[in-house]
């Protein structure tokens, strides 16, 4: 695993799993996957729908426990590129319900936070099993969304290891 935040709020993130490439690609396009392992610790997945296609587009709706209860995020975005099995890039901002784009200190992002971000995923087969290659371009270092990448990606090694491939 390879987990860095480079200049200009990007972060990029490597890992390495023992699956074969179709199966991380469903991890990231079927919403009944994606459902299980998105998000920190401690976050359900309430809603995802997505539309993986050009032009496509996706929303999420995350809840997460607070000490003062469960708070109730949506992300919307749009798929720019898709080559399956290979590249996925989608956009991702905060939103309604409705999926329409709501300013990022509506969820809890600091100052500062883009309106909208964007994700690349990449993989390569390695000796069986897949390299992916995760860059979220425009989150802060110091943000929610930063922190939470690693340890949803940790959900997803997880996730993946028990569909018993």
């Amino acid at each position: 695993m390879v987990d860095t935040h480079g200049g200009d709020d990007v972060l990029v993130v490597q890992r390495s799993f023992d699956a074969p490439i179709d199966l991380v690609w469903q991890m990231w396009t079927r919403p009944e996957h994606f459902r299980e392992w998105y998000g920190p610790a401690g976050a359900t997945i309430r809603h995802a729908t997505m539309d993986v296609r050009v032009g496509g587009t996706r929303r999420v709706c995350m809840e997460v426990p607070t000490p003062e209860g469960a708070v109730r995020m949506w992300f919307a975005g749009e798929y720019l590129e898709v080559v399956e099995n290979r590249r996925l890039v989608y956009t991702e901002a905060v939103a309604d319900e409705h999926g329409n784009v709501s300013p990022p200190s509506e969820a809890g992002m600091p100052q500062g936070h883009p309106p909208t971000t964007e994700v690349r995923v990449e993989l390569e087969a390695v000796d069986g099993g897949t390299r992916m290659t995760m860059t979220h371009a425009g989150i802060p270092g110091d943000s929610p969304g930063a922190a939470g990448w690693a340890m949803a990606l940790d959900r997803l090694a997880t996730y993946v290891d028990a569909q018993g491939v």
